[in-house]
C-alpha cells in the first residue's frame, strides 16, 4: 500500500519554504535599498520607537462652543490625508475629546503648523495699496482713495518683489514676468513674488446675532482700550493716515499699534487698512474668523504690504484639482489649478473684470505695471501672489511663487483635499525622543526573547524532540517575520511600533497552540494502537482542520479589528495578522514535512528522545487493537 499523501516527497515543501526566503531576502537586500548592509536589514520604526513629532490641533469657532462631531470627524479626515500625502509612514491622526486632534508623525521632525490650515483659496481683486510695515504712508489722493508707497504703482513695494520677503525668491513668470496667476496656453499674468506663507486657520466670521454681538463687544473693549480720541480718529479716517504731513495724527492713532491681533480682527476692513500703525504682522497675526467670509471685503498682506481685497468672486471649491508641478519654461515649481465648469466661467468672469478694471474699482496705485488690475491670491488670511491680469484668461492657471517641491506640493495637496470645515489653533507641539523610543524597543524585544525562550524550554521539557520542531518553527517564522517587516516597511510605509512588537508576541501564543493541536493528535493516534512512523500522516490530517479553523478566526479578528480601530491599534492588527499567516506558511511548509523526516528515523522512535515516551510505552504494553476493527477486542 502507497504511503498518505501528506507523507510523500516532504523535500518539495521544504523547497518551496527555501524559494520564498530566497525572493524574500532578495527584496531585502535589492529591492529599494541603499547603504550598507546593516541599513538594508533595518525595519522601518515608529514614533515611540525612534520618536518624532505630536502635535494638538484645537478647534475653534465663534460661539465658543465645540463642533459637530460630524465636523470634527471630517477635518480628521482631511487632515489625514494631507498628513499621508507627505509621503511619512503610519502617521496617526485621532480626534481626542469634543474639540482636539492629535497629530503623531514617525521619524524625522517636521514642522506640522500647515497641516492644521483652513486652506482655504480665495482669488479677490486688489482694490487700494498700502504699507503695512509700520512706516508713515504717504498722503492720500484728493479723490480719496489710497496711494501706494514707492515703488508700489508699477514695481511692488519693497520686499514684495524686488526685495523678496526673508526665505523668499522672486521667480520667473511663464511670460517672462514675476511670478504669480500664470495660465495654461493663456496670457501670463505678472506679479511680485513671495515664498509661500505658512497659512495659519482661519473661520468664517459670525453671521448669527449672538456672535455678532459678541463682536460689538469686542469694539467696544478697543474703543476703551484705545482711548476715545484714538477711535474718534480712526472712525474718521477715509484712506490711509498720512501721519507725515501731521504728527499729531500719528500720536493719536499710536493706541492702534499695541493691539494684539485678535483685537486687530474684530476691526472693520476699513480700519485694519487706513490706520497707518497697524501692521501686517498684526494682521498675520488675527485670530480664526478674519476674513473667511467671501461676501464681504478683507484686508491681507503680501510681505509687509498692505492690501485692501474686493468680495472673493473665485473660491477654492472652484478649483477640481491641484498639483505641485515643474514648469518647463521658468524651471520653477508652481501649483497647477484645473477648475471646474462653473468656477471656470467665475474665473474667465474676473480676469474680465480686472483687465478692463470694469467701474474704476482699482485705485490707481494698486494697478501693475501695465495698468491693469492684479488679483490676490490668498490662501486663509495671507496673500501668496497679486498678479497683474494681462489678458481674459479663458484655461487652466497656475499659482507661482517661491515653492519648492516640498512647498508646492504640499499647497497642491491642502487645496486638492478641500478646506477644513473646522477651523483650528496649534495648542501644542512636542517632540518625542529616540531615546526614551530606544528603551521600549529594548523593552518589547527583551519581552519578545523572553516569550520565545519560555517556549522554547517548555518545549524542550516536555516534546524533547519534538521541541527541536517548535524551536526551529520559531525560528522560520521570525525570519519570515524580519523579512516581511523590512519589505513592506518600504513598498506601503509599515512600521513597528511597540502596538505591533505586542501583537508579535500575541502570536507565538498562536503557534503554540497548533503546536500542541498536532502533537497531541500525534498522541492520540500512538494510544489508537498506531506506529509512530504511520500516526504523524495521520494525525496531520486531523490536526490540519483544526489548525486552520483556529488561525483564520485570528486572521478574521485582526482585519476586523483593523479595519475599525485608529493608530496604534491598527499596528498591532497587522502584526498580528501578518505574524498568523506567516505562521500557517510555516505549519504547511516547514513543521509537516520536517515531522515526516523526522519520523523515518530511529531516534523518532525512542521513548527517551522524541518525547513521546510514556505514550509508545503504554502502547507497547498494551494489547494490539485492530486499528480496521475496533470492536475486535470486545470480541
Amino acid at each position: 500500500m502507497a504511503p498518505p499523501q501528506g507523507q510523500m516527497r516532504p523535500g518539495r515543501q521544504l523547497a518551496v519554504l527555501g524559494l520564498i526566503f530566497a525572493v524574500l531576502y532578495l527584496l531585502v537586500f535589492f529591492a529599494g535599498a541603499s547603504g550598507g548592509w546593516k541599513e538594508r536589514l533595518e525595519p522601518k520604526l515608529g514614533l515611540d520607537l525612534i520618536g518624532g513629532t505630536r502635535v494638538t490641533l484645537e478647534a475653534t469657532t465663534s460661539d465658543g462652543q465645540p463642533p459637530s462631531e460630524g465636523n470634527l470627524e471630517e477635518a480628521r479626515r482631511i487632515i489625514e490625508d494631507r498628513v499621508n500625502g507627505y509621503g511619512v509612514a503610519e502617521a496617526e491622526v485621532v480626534v481626542e475629546g469634543n474639540r482636539n486632534i492629535v497629530i503623531s508623525l514617525p521619524g524625522e521632525n517636521r514642522d506640522l503648523k500647515d497641516v492644521g490650515a483652513a486652506a482655504e483659496l480665495r482669488f479677490r481683486k486688489v482694490l487700494k495699496v498700502t504699507d503695512g510695515g509700520g512706516v508713515a504712508a504717504p498722503a492720500p489722493a484728493p479723490s480719496g482713495s489710497a496711494t501706494p508707497t514707492p515703488g508700489a504703482s508699477g514695481s511692488p513695494a519693497p520686499g514684495a518683489s524686488g526685495t523678496p520677503a526673508p526665505g523668499a525668491s522672486a521667480s520667473a513668470g511663464a511670460g517672462g514676468g514675476q511670478g504669480g496667476m500664470a495660465p495654461s496656453a493663456t496670457p501670463t499674468a505678472e506679479a511680485n513674488v513671495i515664498s509661500a506663507p505658512a497659512a495659519t486657520p482661519s473661520a468664517s466670521a459670525p453671521a448669527d446675532p449672538g456672535a455678532a454681538q459678541s463682536i460689538e463687544q469686542q469694539r467696544a473693549a478697543i474703543q476703551q482700550k484705545v482711548g476715545a480720541a484714538a477711535w474718534q480718529t480712526a472712525s474718521a479716517l477715509q484712506a490711509p493716515a498720512d501721519v507725515t504731513q501731521d504728527p499729531t495724527v500719528a500720536e493719536k492713532l499710536k493706541p492702534f499699534g499695541a493691539l494684539s491681533g485678535r483685537e486687530v480682527g474684530a476691526l472693520t476692513p476699513q480700519m485694519q487698512f487706513n490706520i497707518p500703525t497697524i501692521t501686517c504682522a498684526q494682521l498675520d497675526d488675527r485670530a480664526p474668523a478674519a476674513i473667511r467670509d467671501e461676501s464681504q471685503q478683507a484686508v491681507a498682506c503680501e510681505g509687509p504690504v498692505k492690501y485692501f481685497l474686493d468680495v472673493a468672486k473665485v473660491l477654492g471649491t472652484d478649483v477640481s484639482d491641484a498639483n505641485g508641478v515643474l514648469d518647463q519654461t521658468t524651471s520653477q515649481w508652481v501649483v497647477s489649478l484645473d477648475f471646474t465648469g462653473e468656477g471656470q466661467k467665475k474665473w474667465t468672469n474676473l480676469t474680465r473684470e480686472a483687465f478692463n478694471n470694469e467701474g474704476q474699482a482699482c485705485d490707481a496705485g494698486a494697478l501693475g505695471d501695465s495698468g491693469k488690475c492684479r488679483v490676490a491670491v490668498v490662501l486663509d488670511k495671507k496673500v501668496i501672489s497679486a498678479p497683474e491680469i494681462q489678458g481674459v484668461l479663458t484655461g487652466n492657471s497656475q499659482i507661482t511663487g517661491s515653492f519648492t517641491n516640498q512647498s508646492a506640493n504640499e499647497l497642491a495637496g491642502q487645496l486638492r483635499y478641500g478646506a477644513l470645515p473646522v477651523t483650528f489653533e496649534q495648542s501644542e507641539a512636542q517632540t518625542v525622543t529616540a531615546t526614551l523610543g530606544a528603551s521600549y524597543l529594548r523593552a518589547g524585544l527583551l519581552a519578545a526573547g523572553i516569550g520565545m525562550l519560555l517556549v522554547a524550554i517548555y518545549a524542550f521539557f516536555y516534546y524533547r524532540l519534538l521541541g527541536t520542531v517548535i524551536f526551529l518553527s520559531l525560528i522560520m517564522s521570525a525570519l519570515l517575520v524580519f523579512g516581511a517587516l523590512v519589505v513592506l516597511g518600504r513598498q506601503i510605509g509599515f512600521t513597528l511600533t511597540l502596538a505591533g512588537i505586542a501583537g508579535f508576541i500575541v502570536s507565538l501564543g498562536v503557534a503554540a497552540d497548533s503546536f500542541v493541536i498536532y502533537f497531541e493528535r500525534l498522541k492520540d493516534e500512538i494510544r489508537e494502537g498506531r506506529s509512530p512512523r504511520s500516526a504523524v500522516p495521520r494525525a496531520w490530517t486531523r490536526a490540519r482542520r483544526t489548525i486552520i479553523s483556529a488561525n483564520t478566526i485570528t486572521i478574521m479578528a485582526a482585519v476586523v479589528l483593523y479595519i475599525v480601530s485608529v493608530g496604534t491599534v491598527k499596528g498591532f492588527a497587522f502584526a498580528l495578522g501578518l505574524a498568523t499567516v506567516l505562521d500557517l506558511v510555516v505549519v504547511f511548509l516547514f513543521r509537516h514535512p520536517i515531522m515526516t523526516m523526522f519520523a523515518r528515523t530511529s531516534a523518532f522512535l525512542s521513548p527517551r528522545v522524541s518525547g513521546l515516551g510514556r505514550v509508545l510505552q503504554s502502547s507497547d504494553q498494551a494489547e494490539p487493537v485492530n486499528p480496521r476493527n475496533p470492536r475486535a477486542k470486545e470480541a
